[in-house]
């Protein structure tokens, strides 16, 4: 059974209208006129939600007429989940608002902080993974998931440096908060794959211990390498490396009888749309020939 009909014991599934399934694409302003006009086999599109949030203008007509064909999910950068500074509850507002407006499945964001002391930062930073991490994180992923009356979306995150006072490796410290709130996992695996390499860890025996049940959505992306680090840049296609960690996700998948669905993200020096039809087609080719054989 697809982990998408999974339940939770806390709040009511955001999938309940829509279902997401095979492998879709993050939408950008740029091709949504292609979009448009050429109607793709495109299954679903996965909306940078702090994008949108402006009112009026020609984006967001093209984005309803876009809606109307196709089901679509909200990504956000902006909850600062992992943060200190009190919840944006109108930023939260702006989010609930335009899902409603599109009827979104469902919204996501990262483990990471986006803010301190009001300053806003233009990248995900890292959070210590202890029990006073976990707790804290607990409780702002309740209030959000109480502000929408559903599960979140808990993306795991790329990061470049540790803290000391750490306790927890990453994914316990996920499948702790999994645990505690019930939120649910958007599993990146370009993500797994860069903190692993950044961080000396296998990112093999990293998804190894995800449960099925819990992942929603699956990202696949491209990363950049400087000085000897891997950056989660959304410049590049999918990586070989990345390829072969999704490969086995799928087999795994695949001897449980599971389907998850996938995005292709990609956010920097982006291509022709024809070029993440090709990364998806590739991804749907990898997943459904392990669900056949």
């Amino acid at each position: 059974m697809s982990s998408l009909l999974s339940k939770s014991s806390a709040h009511s599934q955001p999938w309940a209208d829509t279902i997401i399934q095979g492998v879709g694409l993050g939408l950008r302003d740029q091709h949504m006129i292609e979009v448009l006009t050429t109607q793709p086999n495109t299954p679903w599109f996965e909306l940078l939600a702090d994008n949108h949030l402006s009112q009026g203008g020609l984006i967001p007509k093209q984005l309803a007429a876009i809606r109307e064909q196709y089901p679509v999910t909200l990504h956000c950068v902006g909850m600062s989940i992992g943060g200190t500074d009190a919840l944006d509850f109108s930023y939260l507002s702006k989010i609930k608002q335009l899902k409603e407006k599109y009827s979104a499945s469902w919204v996501s964001d990262h483990l990471a902080f986006t803010q301190f002391k009001g300053r806003h930062f233009h990248d995900l930073l890292p959070i210590p993974y202890n029990e006073e991490s976990l707790q804290f994180i607990s409780q702002r992923i309740d209030i959000i998931q109480d502000f929408f009356g559903e599960a979140l979306l808990i993306e795991n995150p790329s990061s470049y440096l540790s803290y000391s006072s750490s306790s927890l490796s990453e994914i316990d410290f996920i499948l702790a908060l999994v645990e505690e709130t019930q939120c649910k996992l958007l599993l990146d695996i370009n993500n797994v794959h860069v903190s692993a390499i950044n961080h000396h860890f296998s990112a093999q025996q990293w998804l190894d211990k995800v449960p099925l049940n819990a992942v929603c959505e699956v990202h696949l992306a491209g990363y950049e390498e400087r000085e000897g680090y891997l950056l989660d840049a959304h410049n590049n296609p999918v990586s070989d490396a990345v390829w072969t960690l999704y490969q086995g996700f799928a087999e795994r998948c695949h001897l449980h009888n599971t389907v998850i669905p996938t995005l292709i993200e990609w956010d920097n020096d982006i291509p022709e749309f024809s070029v993440l039809q090709d990364e998806a087609k590739l991804a749907h080719d990898i997943m459904m020939r392990k669900n056949n054989a």
